[in-house]
């Protein structure tokens, strides 16, 4: 069986034709440049697409928002959030001269007390920015830029998300971009706070948002991998939110544009998740009974982004007690494979041999119970597969 083949995606979409007419149209141009037969063809309906996202990007945040949730498929929703991304640097690359470049650096924080009770929160506020910046700037990791500055905050995900853009976008602008007498908006992204408590470890997303000074049209982010700077920046970084009674261990992801950084911290996040969860559960499961095995099955959960999402169960048939379980969120964006796929991958490295993907879409929970549905390899419905 092929992994990346073998779910239905549980989330709910709408139908276009439900959508309002402004967004309908969008969803439309954006089929149109999907399914056009050529390349020349598909690149003038993303051109006319552009156009109408550019619109959207200058508009209300909420709105700009609601249009990348509520698209009809996650094709379109990629298509869109490619297109937004690529007019945003359409629009650096047309403003002439010297121009100020938003990124920010996404961060996972993995928060934990030693201690038996007892809980608390870090502040999300940077002792010293301009140490981290330094890090970053003498490995080049702005493609060699060394006008650039760091907030002193770790912000979270909506600070610089789909409903933010539009307010950032008029941040981005200089002063001699803006119509005279024109003033500023003011600049000040809140900090986060990442809370912590005795007996659990948590895992935050965070951003450390930058503006860096550079021609217009270059690209400072086009390095998508964590180079010679990660681990001295990650050892900074988590001495600077550390030092408390808390264990912090803080993981940075390159620097990137605004909208490809919400969906690498996001991507980031959930693996380091699994990946806790995981070597948890399956460390305790070996200790205890024996070697593993794994269920990943699709759920329909009104609390899950768009409705739907996976679920890692891990158990024993020599444990009489439940499966202990992982909720896999799916974003806008997140196609299910490329999910599945991370999950399956991260089996494998964990040696779990037994790893079975339910074929369907289940409910959220059990009948009669009110717990969260997970399976066991004796309770797996019909349809029940083993990847080997």
């Amino acid at each position: 069986m092929n992994a990346a083949n073998a779910l239905p995606d549980p989330r709910l979409f709408r139908a276009p034709d439900d959508a309002p007419a402004d967004a309908a149209a969008v969803y439309g141009a954006a089929d149109t440049a999907l399914a056009a037969p050529t390349q020349q063809e598909a690149d003038r309906a993303d051109l006319s697409l552009r156009r109408r996202v550019r619109s959207a990007l200058d508009g209300d945040g909420g709105a700009l928002a609601a249009l990348i949730d509520g698209a009809p498929s996650v094709a379109v929703a990629r298509h869109l959030v490619r297109q937004l991304d690529l007019a945003w640097r359409e629009d650096e690359a047309t403003a002439g001269g010297v121009t100020a470049h938003l990124f920010a650096v996404p961060v996972v924080v993995v928060t934990g007390l030693e201690a038996t009770s007892g809980d608390g929160s870090l502040a999300g506020v940077l002792d010293d920015a301009p140490a981290l910046a330094t890090i970053l700037a003498a490995h080049g990791a702005l493609a060699g830029n060394r006008a650039f500055a760091l907030a002193n905050v770790l912000t979270a995900t909506g600070s610089i998300d789909l409903a933010a853009l539009p307010a950032l976008r008029a941040w981005q602008r200089l002063p001699d971009a803006l119509v005279s007498g024109a003033s500023l908006p003011a600049r000040a992204l809140p900090p986060a706070p990442l809370a912590y408590a005795a007996g659990r470890e948590a895992v935050h997303l965070r951003f450390i948002p930058g503006t860096a000074l550079a021609r217009a049209g270059a690209d400072l982010t086009a390095d998508t991998d964590v180079g010679p700077w990660g681990l001295p920046f990650t050892q900074a970084l988590s001495r600077q939110l550390g030092g408390g009674r808390a264990s912090v261990l803080a993981l940075a992801r390159a620097p990137a544009r605004l909208l490809p950084a919400v969906q690498a911290g996001r991507a980031a996040q959930r693996e380091v998740s699994a990946q806790l969860f995981a070597s948890n559960a399956i460390r305790k499961l070996r200790s205890s009974v024996g070697e593993p095995s794994a269920v990943i099955s699709a759920h329909r959960a009104a609390d899950a982004p768009g409705g739907g999402e996976l679920r890692l169960s891990l158990s024993s048939p020599f444990e009489t007690r439940d499966a202990e379980g992982f909720r896999c969120p799916l974003y806008a964006v997140d196609r299910v494979g490329d999910v599945l796929a991370m999950l399956t991958a991260l089996l494998a490295d964990c040696r779990v041999t037994d790893v079975r993907v339910v074929a369907g879409i289940h409910a959220d929970r059990v009948a009669g119970s009110g717990m969260p549905l997970l399976f066991k390899p004796d309770t797996l419905p019909e349809g029940g597969d083993a990847l080997h």
